[in-house]
């Protein structure tokens, strides 16, 4: 009954009415932008990977983390579990046109997260120990609190802050980490778990700083390693390249028919299963990551906001697509298992043991960087929340650094001793998900004309492209502190 209860919600929330929604706003921001994240895409590419490899000034701004540091921790809270494991679901599910609804979705939803994090940068505020802070509270805050005179304002905030904390007790991330070791390795899921905890502790005991500065080093090398794995097993199946894209284009359209442990899926099926797990595996329109991107020591909002962009197109475009490729060459999508079950045999079926075994390995490097990330959202919100209560936010702050990782670990005691089925875990967790994406949708549309602003201004600031207005500021604490003068 439970199970059954939970299915309903969750296929209410994440089937038409978020779907759609997330589409809708995708599409209203892209013909808003004239196509901007497809026109500009080599913009895209060279204000953020183009930089790597040489010095800008953004490092001069105010902020807390460099542009790097702040897209590494947002890459390593959406580079994850979804990206292997939520894949393959989905093409368990919903077959190989799928990834062609993914793909569609990750263009869309790059302008989507461009605007979700250019928008956090505007509206951030500095706080007591002169860090800057912002994201979706902020923004629903100053943007429509403040500019639009909306004394209602703290209700979506709220509903926002509450989802995303939620995630601290409802999170099943250990778990599966846990539990693809355990089995892979046979090492008791216990230990393995507790390995996880304290980790998870050591990476977040300093702080967001000190996360920005570790994930510059861990996500390269895990992103890294899993795409040249991956294309060294696409290389090995060349001859199958082509007749996958045929078969991921041809069923985008009219479906899949059951095959082999296949149940087979609809064409409504194929759309949503697509369009949501670009949106999982990136999160973008969830309003997570622009809060790390709003710490970000830039002149310009947007350009922060294209860092934003492309992480959507790294992680669904590549990484997700790699995943994608490797399950359907293997053949094994038809062999009726989903989940990370799948991804590890898919893996297993082309190099043998030491494919599962390597991946394995990713997974859990990949699933830290997750937790540790979100730890930072939390921190954010709770520092947004209690902002005028000095004392008793930084209390509550050093006892979320003790405590963070203790959730995750008691639900791993809690699954295994009573034999739960993670499904309803991954179902709660859904579920907290999508009531803050719901709230951050419905607000990034109201705010719409803000983000065509600063676009606007980057423009004419940038490239060159139109007048500069000298009334309008690109950071919404010069502009309000101009008009207070």
């Amino acid at each position: 009954m439970q199970e059954k209860i939970l299915d309903a919600v969750v296929n209410f929330l994440w089937d038409v009415p978020l779907v759609f929604a997330i589409l809708f706003t995708g599409f209203f921001y892209t013909i808003e932008s004239k196509f901007f994240q497809l026109t500009h895409l080599k913009l895209f590419f060279r204000e953020t990977i183009g930089r790597i490899w040489r010095k800008g000034d953004e490092p001069r701004s105010p902020g807390m983390l460099t542009p790097l540091e702040a897209a590494y921790t947002a890459i390593g809270s959406t580079v994850g579990i979804g990206s292997i494991g939520g894949v393959a679901t989905a093409i368990a599910i919903g077959g190989p046109g799928a990834v062609f609804w993914m793909w569609i979705a990750a263009f869309i939803g790059m302008i989507i997260k461009t605007a979700e994090v250019a928008l956090s940068v505007h509206y951030r505020t500095v706080d007591e120990e002169g860090n800057l802070y912002g994201g979706p509270t902020f923004y629903i805050e100053n943007g429509i609190g403040k500019e639009m005179n909306v004394k209602a304002w703290i209700l979506p905030a709220s509903l926002f802050g509450v989802g995303i904390i939620s995630t601290v007790f409802i999170s099943i991330i250990n778990y599966a980490a846990s539990d693809a070791i355990s089995s892979t390795f046979g090492v008791n899921i216990f230990a393995v778990s507790i390995v996880y905890a304290l980790l998870l502790y050591f990476l977040i005991m300093n702080g967001i700083k000190y996360l920005g500065k570790i994930f510059t080093i861990m996500i390269p090398v895990t992103t890294t390693f899993y795409i040249v794995l991956g294309l060294i097993i696409i290389g090995m199946n060349a001859e199958k390249v082509w007749p996958v894209l045929v078969m991921i284009g041809k069923d985008a359209f009219l479906g899949t028919a059951a095959v082999g442990g296949f149940a087979g899926a609809a064409l409504s099926q194929v759309i949503t299963m697509g369009v949501s797990q670009a949106v999982y595996s990136s999160e973008f329109g969830w309003g997570t990551s622009p809060m790390i991107h709003s710490t970000a020591k830039v002149n310009h909002p947007v350009k922060q906001g294209f860092w934003g962009g492309i992480e959507v197109f790294v992680n669904t475009i590549v990484i997700c697509s790699i995943t994608a490729f490797v399950i359907l060459l293997s053949g094994e999508w038809t062999s009726g298992e989903s989940g990370m079950t799948l991804a590890l045999k898919s893996y297993e079926s082309i190099l043998g043991p030491a494919g599962k075994y390597m991946v394995t390995v990713v997974i859990f490097f990949f699933a830290i960087t997750t937790s540790s990330a979100w730890y930072s959202y939390t921190e954010i919100i709770l520092r947004h929340l209690f902002r005028k209560q000095t004392a008793l936010k930084n209390k509550l702050l050093k006892l979320l650094k003790l405590v963070y990782p203790l959730p995750e670990f008691l639900l791993v005691i809690y699954v295994v001793i009573y034999h739960i089925s993670d499904r309803n875990v991954w179902l709660m967790t859904e579920i907290t998900t999508a009531v803050p994406t719901f709230v951050n949708i419905f607000v990034l549309l109201i705010l719409s004309q803000r983000f065509k602003k600063l676009l606007q201004d980057y423009k004419a600031r940038h490239m060159g492209r139109g007048v500069v207005d000298e009334d309008f500021s690109p950071f919404h604490s010069d502009q309000h502190g101009k008009k207070a003068d």
